[in-house]
């Protein structure tokens, strides 16, 4: 996670409240009259007291019955308000901050999220946008709320006796600022170590639950449950040290807030002794004080509970406002595809230079072959034409324009891609085909089958184009989803395909059939063909082998 302040994380999440500030407004002046009719009711009974004692007050025993009645039956109104104003607020941001998540992933990838442990960022998209709840919905307005009551509590407090005025400040300010403050220091980075480790456990029981066959096939559940044993044990003695700050807090707070209940009493008493005060002055503001702790006691917990949030919220921005490798390109004019080529391409991965001043044409309507051994930069070639990565040093080009001046939509329009493992989504077949064109007929979509050799194969299920894939395709082999991710090309009927090991899971029967249709598609179209196999190979127009970075 990038390193920010918690005050600086703390700015950019309330920036996020700026569309709703009006009903952040309402749920703050709702809260701020709730606590203070509560507040009152302590302080109305004092002057019942005062009453009884036939010492003039301010208000009739009939006027603080009736203010008695109005308060209770107010406070439960404007209590309410506030709360469903409060839940409001956050789950409308929440809506809008998994929007603005789903958006910065589909900018980032798939560049900037190769390598990045799914189940990690399964736990940022799920729980740590989740915990931002408690920001939205129990920590801004109660801030803002603890400030307005007790200012009016310390006006009304001080109106008695300046000192006693001074008392109520220290008071609040110790209990709400203070107590928060040193728990928040003493924790240091607990609650970032809570959420990353928390996303470290999910992507491990996330790759157990892929490698089940695996585990059980090479009897290795015993180191895998220890694993599982010793990441949970980290997590749960992190839990514990967590919740251990809680207690000091709470704790801490409680016997802060007894502290200045003894002195307040003490001086007001001092006060009445003096003659500074009457006896409403000893009365009143005692009552007052203790009544009024509630507002700030909700903040003296943040100091602990906020950690989590905090780290959570610094995971989701880290997201939000990381750049992507490649931007978005529009504006620029539409072109046709003619031919694409790579010129004096040189490229790293995390300073390791995979291609090296690499050139190769792909003429128009022709078949080339890409092939070399694992590494050595096949796969990144595609991916450099599919503009997912930027060059460090040359040119890609389309139709003799620099790929980093077309317009990505027009770029992914010209271009079909097939990667080496296709990923299905949980859906149907024919769902899964149509992801290529959204609007394509059902007799295109067969016709994209046939191409791919895989239509037969889906006539003979039960519901034919219907059947349900399962999680991941689950319920297909190696082979029957490699040939789904060749209808997708197919169906896409781009004029430059590219195609990344597209035979390596298929029979010699199957690779005959698609290299036939590949063959027959070469006859308007340009088709990049990288492959280990010699067979595939064979109807390439023209082969270029990679080695150690370069082209030959």
């Amino acid at each position: 996670m990038k390193k920010r302040s918690k005050i600086g994380t703390l700015l950019r999440m309330l920036h996020l409240v700026r569309p709703l500030t009006g009903y952040m407004c309402l749920a703050v002046a709702a809260g701020t009259l709730a606590y203070l009719m509560v507040q009152m009711i302590p302080v109305l009974g004092g002057y019942a007291i005062l009453h009884g004692l036939r010492i003039q007050t301010p208000l009739s025993l009939t006027a603080i019955w009736a203010c008695l009645i109005v308060f209770a039956l107010l406070r439960a109104v404007l209590r309410y308000v506030e709360q469903r104003t409060n839940h409001y607020i956050a789950f409308t941001l929440l809506a809008i901050i998994r929007d603005r998540v789903f958006q910065a992933l589909r900018r980032l990838c798939p560049a900037k999220l190769e390598g990045r442990e799914k189940g990690n960022l399964i736990s940022l998209i799920t729980s740590d946008v989740e915990l931002l709840e408690v920001f939205y919905a129990h920590t801004i307005s109660p801030i803002c709320i603890a400030f307005l009551v007790e200012a009016v509590m310390c006006l009304f407090i001080g109106s008695f006796h300046p000192l006693l005025g001074l008392v109520a400040l220290a008071a609040f300010v110790s209990v709400g600022v203070c107590v928060p403050v040193i728990i928040s220091h003493v924790s240091g980075d607990i609650g970032e170590r809570v959420r990353d480790q928390a996303g470290i456990l999910s992507s491990y029981v996330l790759e157990n639950i892929r490698g089940l066959d695996e585990t059980i096939q090479y009897h290795d559940g015993d180191n895998r449950m220890a694993g599982m044993n010793e990441k949970t044990g980290v997590l749960s003695g992190l839990q514990e040290r967590m919740n251990r700050l809680t207690g000091w807090n709470l704790s801490i707070a409680n016997t802060v807030i007894l502290l200045f209940d003894v002195i307040m009493v003490a001086a007001a008493a001092g006060l009445y002794g003096a003659g500074a005060v009457g006896f409403d002055g000893f009365l009143i503001p005692v009552l007052a004080l203790m009544s009024s702790f509630g507002p700030v006691a909700a903040l003296a917990g943040l100091g602990a509970t906020l950690q989590n949030t905090i780290a959570s919220g610094g995971r989701v921005l880290d997201i939000l406002e990381e750049k992507p490798e490649t931007e978005e390109i529009t504006g620029e004019q539409e072109i046709s595809f003619h031919g694409a080529d790579c010129r004096h391409v040189t490229f790293s991965y995390g300073g390791e230079t995979v291609l090296k001043d690499c050139s190769v044409p792909f003429h128009e309507n022709k078949i080339v072959g890409v092939t070399g051994r694992s590494g050595s930069g096949k796969s990144t070639l595609l991916k450099l034409l599919m503009r997912f990565w930027k060059t460090h040093q040359g040119q890609v080009r389309i139709s003799g324009t620099d790929i980093e001046r077309v317009n990505t939509a027009n770029l992914r329009r010209m271009e079909s891609y097939m990667t080496q493992e296709t990923h299905l989504f949980k859906g149907t077949i024919g769902e899964n085909i149509r992801l290529a064109k959204l609007d394509a007929t059902q007799e295109e979509i067969e016709n994209a089958c046939k191409k791919a050799s895989i239509h037969d194969f889906i006539m003979t299920l039960p519901k034919g184009y219907e059947t349900s894939v399962g999680e991941l395709g689950a319920t297909l082999s190696g082979g029957e989803r490699q040939r789904i991710g060749l209808a997708r090309a197919f169906l896409h009927d781009a004029p430059f395909i590219l195609l990344d090991e597209p035979t390596s899971n298929l029979d010699s029967l199957n690779e005959a059939v698609i290299l036939q249709s590949l063959r027959q598609e070469a006859g308007g179209k340009t088709v990049v063909l990288v492959s280990h196999r010699a067979s595939t190979m064979r109807i390439a127009d023209t082969t270029y082998s990679v080695e150690h970075g370069r082209i030959s």
